[in-house]
């Protein structure tokens, strides 16, 4: 069985292959909205944004991102400098072995924000 590990909160999981990552971490407790979203989101529909996460370690252990997931990523200001690595749990299924922080902060001193647009000449 595939491991979720948050090594924030010192915890792992196992949960079956092909489990979707919103509902699992709900069901072991892992708080995967912020203040009012907790009550008031999308509930898995892939519009809101809320239940994003960073995925640290494992990437490629989740389902590929699909179109309405880039767009919903696209359009949020907390995805900066970590635009790889950013997944919205509802639209993931767990094939294998992650590691994620759940509820990341915006990255504004991450190299893909302050990049240079031009190269040296």
């Amino acid at each position: 069985m595939p491991k979720i590990s948050i090594p924030g909160k010192k915890l792992e999981l196992e949960v079956p292959a092909g489990a979707n990552l919103r509902e699992s971490l709900r069901r072991e407790g892992v708080e995967v909205y912020q203040g009012l979203f907790r009550y008031a989101n999308c509930m898995g529909m892939g519009s809101c944004g809320e239940c994003r996460l960073l995925v640290k370690k494992g990437a490629e252990n989740l389902s590929p991102k699909g179109i309405l997931e880039k767009i919903t990523l696209f359009r949020m200001l907390s995805t900066i400098g970590n635009e790889n690595e950013m997944r919205l749990s509802c639209q993931c299924t767990v094939k294998g072995d992650i590691e994620i922080e759940p509820q990341p902060e915006m990255n504004l001193s991450g190299e893909t924000f302050w990049a240079k647009p031009w190269p040296n000449k």
